[in-house]
């Protein structure tokens, strides 16, 4: 049995063992990083429930708004970007679309004041997704939330519907609505491509569940509209596929990879292009994201590559399938790293993941380097392990 100190502890193992485990150093990623010049990194950002809030916490949302707003700050000073109300932030399971209004124009008002820049889901969440509803329904719900970004001077990132994807019969529906959203935005947009693993609900988006149609119906939007789209966020967890899309979009349209399997390929790119990024993965590995773009920048491609390296098994194990469950191990993160006191979500979420998925993740983490107090980080697994039923030293 290996010697107890400060940073060790039991951790369960599949087939119902029990290791001794021993944290490593702490990282030596800094907290802050320049802004990088060669690639756009936003950091789509988790939420910070209140776990004091006397709500039913599976039917209501209650937000802890200081510690939210500080996670922003500390990605800002990483360099990165935030994306707001998306779906890492629980958009759609657990956040409605009141909560995401006041978390919009909170973070809007703490990017102004702190230079920070964020740019902010726009959907119809607030619309029940029927087969019956109209077009001009699906319309107005886009309008209304898109409305709201843009009168609080944000950039909008335009989510997928779900109304959209329950009511429409054919690619033409799809094109009939961008075309009323797009033809009236005041600033270029990104869209958001998010694919059925991360929403079941999305199955057959843009029309078919054959992906190169759908893509060539995105496409078709895209290039009609290319004055107004500043990008595409594609969540398929395909890198050809993204690839092949890059390769098609027109002149100043950015891709902006959602693959959070693949993306320190995707942003260092090839030959024929490259991907910016819009990451869930961003919120979890912050530090080692600003330390790996800020190598980038600098040229080394060697030390950027050596980065992101062991963030990739992370990643995937954090989103590995039901991959819609993804947050719970983002928030998990951020608790044992210190940026929150408690591993409470909206909606009850912290029991989506089992412990040993848990356990796997801290050790992936650990070996990303990603801990910056090790023996606080082991404190805080050692109470979850002993509250979960793992006895501790």
């Amino acid at each position: 049995m290996a010697i107890a100190t400060a940073t060790t502890l039991r951790l369960p193992v599949a087939g119902g063992g029990i290791e001794d485990y021993t944290l490593g150093p702490a990282s030596s990623y800094a907290r802050s990083y320049p802004l990088p010049t060669k690639r756009i990194a936003f950091a789509a950002a988790h939420v910070v429930a209140d776990p004091l809030a006397d709500i039913s916490p599976t039917l209501e949302a209650a937000i802890d708004w200081d510690a939210t707003l500080a996670y922003r700050r500390s990605l800002w000073a990483l360099g990165l970007h935030v994306a707001e109300a998306m779906d890492t932030a629980q958009r759609g399971m657990g956040l409605d679309w009141e909560a995401s209004k006041a978390l919009i124009a909170r973070s809007i008002a703490e990017a102004t004041a702190v230079g920070g820049h964020v740019a902010s889901g726009a959907g119809t969440d607030h619309l029940l997704p029927e087969p019956n509803l109209s077009m001009n329904a699906v319309i107005a719900a886009y309008e209304e939330q898109v409305g709201f970004v843009e009168g609080l001077g944000g950039q909008v990132i335009l989510m997928a519907s779900r109304a959209l994807a329950a009511a429409a019969t054919s690619p033409d529906d799809y094109a009939h609505v961008y075309d009323r959203i797009l033809s009236q935005v005041r600033q270029p947009v990104i869209i958001h491509w998010l694919g059925d693993m991360f929403d079941p609900a999305l199955h057959g988006y843009w029309g078919s569940a054959d992906l190169d149609e759908a893509s060539n119906t995105c496409l078709d939007v895209i290039r009609t509209h290319a004055d107004k789209v500043n990008g595409i966020k594609v969540s398929l967890l395909d890198k050809d596929r993204e690839i092949d899309l890059r390769r098609r979009l027109p002149d100043g349209v950015r891709m902006y990879t959602g693959d959070d399997f693949n993306y320190a390929e995707l942003i260092a790119g090839d030959e024929r292009g490259y991907s910016d990024a819009l990451l869930g993965i961003f919120d979890a590995i912050a530090p080692a994201a600003g330390a790996a773009l800020a190598a980038f920048d600098g040229g080394d491609l060697a030390r950027y590559q050596e980065i992101f390296a062991p963030t990739v098994p992370l990643s995937r194990h954090i989103f590995k399938a039901p991959t819609r469950f993804y947050k719970t191990g983002v928030v998990f993160m951020a608790w044992l790293n210190g940026h929150q006191e408690h591993f409470q979500m909206v909606g009850g979420q912290q029991s989506a993941r089992s412990l040993l998925h848990l356990s796997k993740l801290f050790r992936l983490a650990d070996r990303a380097h990603l801990f910056h107090d090790p023996e606080e980080t082991t404190r805080r697994m050692r109470s979850f392990l002993a509250v979960s039923g793992v006895a501790q030293p």
